[in-house]
């Protein structure tokens, strides 16, 4: 009897194993079989960026960049908000540029305080100050394959103005603040080491403001203030004039035949890019370049003299391609 009533428990325990059981609490039938077909299954999260998605921000921000280094912390190398410039910015399915007013810099360790922070203090200070703002964190993570080789080709200034590449452990976080004056897009450094970067971009559209030189203008620049400054477009390391910058050589031309008593002296100048005798060299090739073109279109070669002065005098320091670019001209002095 007592052989029976174990035969009949473990046949009971078997059907068990096989069957569904109910939960005591709410009678329904919770199946074993791990199984699920996927009509079932939860929809998967939409991780689409999608600034329309993001709650607009009014929190004052005071001036742009709008976030100090953190105390203990300081930005290096002398950075300075550009008007115009872009950043990399990261989403979880996408990596792409935002144009507007930037800001990119190091964040180091502030010797001079004399305090030590960490690498977490940094982040979190940050963080805490973005989403107090108004921010969202957008995503948070390490680039690989083909997202790193796409990243790395946008993003031309890699290396400087607070560029790193987020391989290895080196970890991105984007975050956007929505404004209706312009959204903010914000990349930050991840790191334990008790330094980050942090790149800020104001969405704005681009305006010009080149605006096309005249030999009227340059008449006038002669006169009142005795030289005219030129940006004169060449192929690049070349003194060939492009057909942009033929078009500001046919200005000068004109200028000198309104006021057939003037005589200049051409000027090149570089910026300090490269080798010293080599830049000398190309900004005198190139002061020639213009008075050849304007010998060619009938003007008394007696009244013009060329001469290079590569970087010896620059407008500008030559500490931001801004600045480069400004020093990269020709001159036009007046001789009496």
């Amino acid at each position: 009897m007592k052989r029976a009533i174990s035969l009949l428990g473990i046949g009971i325990l078997l059907f068990s194993c096989n069957s569904s059981t109910k939960d005591p609490k709410n009678e329904e039938v919770v199946n074993h079989d791990t199984t699920v077909d996927s009509i079932d299954q939860p929809a998967a999260k939409d991780t689409r960026f999608a600034i329309e998605d993001i709650p607009y921000s009014d929190a004052d921000l005071g001036e742009f960049p709008f976030f100090s280094a953190p105390e203990g912390a300081t930005y290096i190398n002398n950075v300075k908000v550009k008007a115009f410039d872009f950043i990399v910015f990261v989403t979880p399915n996408a990596i792409f540029e935002v144009e507007g007013k930037t800001f990119r810099a190091w964040v180091h360790e502030d010797r001079d305080q004399k305090v030590d922070i960490s690498g977490r203090y940094l982040f979190k200070s940050y963080h805490d100050a973005i989403l107090k703002a108004g921010g969202v964190q957008v995503f948070e993570g390490v680039l690989e394959n083909d997202r790193l080789n796409r990243y790395n080709t946008l993003c031309t200034y890699a290396g400087s103005d607070g560029t790193f590449t987020p391989t290895g452990d080196q970890q991105i976080a984007t975050y956007v603040i929505r404004r209706k004056e312009g959204n903010i897009y914000i990349a930050l450094e991840k790191k334990d080491f008790p330094s980050t970067s942090i790149q800020i971009v104001q969405e704005k559209p681009f305006q010009q403001t080149i605006t096309k030189i005249t030999s009227k203008d340059i008449v006038n620049d002669l006169n009142e203030k005795g030289k005219s400054i030129l940006y004169i477009n060449f192929d690049v390391d070349q003194s060939t004039i492009t057909s942009e910058g033929k078009e500001v050589v046919n200005q000068i031309s004109e200028a000198l035949k309104q006021d057939t008593s003037l005589k200049i002296a051409i000027e090149g100048h570089t910026d300090n890019t490269g080798n010293s005798a080599h830049n000398k060299n190309l900004s005198n090739n190139r002061a020639n370049a213009v008075m050849q073109v304007l010998t060619a279109s009938g003007i008394d070669k007696n009244r013009l003299t060329a001469k290079g002065l590569g970087a010896d005098n620059p407008l500008l320091a030559n500490d931001s391609e801004e600045n480069k670019a400004k020093n990269r001209r020709v001159e036009l002095i007046k001789v009496q």
